[in-house]
């Protein structure tokens, strides 16, 4: 299994991947916006979503948002932490080497 550099937000483990993202919701338009460092060094994925974050509506459009994008299945994806809040861990699962391979596409998309 091949690891991530620690500039990157994806995180291999036994069952896929775990994906660190900063979602902005009630954006004008949907995407992906490359790799941010947190306060604390921490690298996330930047995703913004025109959904409101209330109900999960925020969660659920940045779950379609990844699927869509990586064009792996929605049921691929959870939310691990962070249902609440901006920064979140999403789990993927599946072969981590290859979701890593898919996913590592991602990082660098602007739009």
């Amino acid at each position: 299994m091949p690891i991530a550099p620690a500039s990157s937000p994806l995180l291999p483990f036994t069952h896929g991947v775990r994906l660190s993202v900063r979602l902005t919701p009630k954006a004008s338009f949907e995407r992906l916006g490359g790799v941010a460092m947190d306060a604390a060094g921490r690298p996330a994925l930047k995703a913004w979503v025109s959904a409101a974050p209330e109900d999960g509506k925020a969660n659920a459009a940045l779950i379609r948002l990844l699927a869509k994008k990586s064009g792996l299945p929605k049921s691929f994806f959870s939310i691990a932490q962070g249902h609440a809040q901006r920064s979140k861990v999403i789990e993927v699962a599946g072969d981590p080497a290859e979701l890593s391979r898919r996913l590592s596409a991602l990082l660098g998309e602007g739009a």
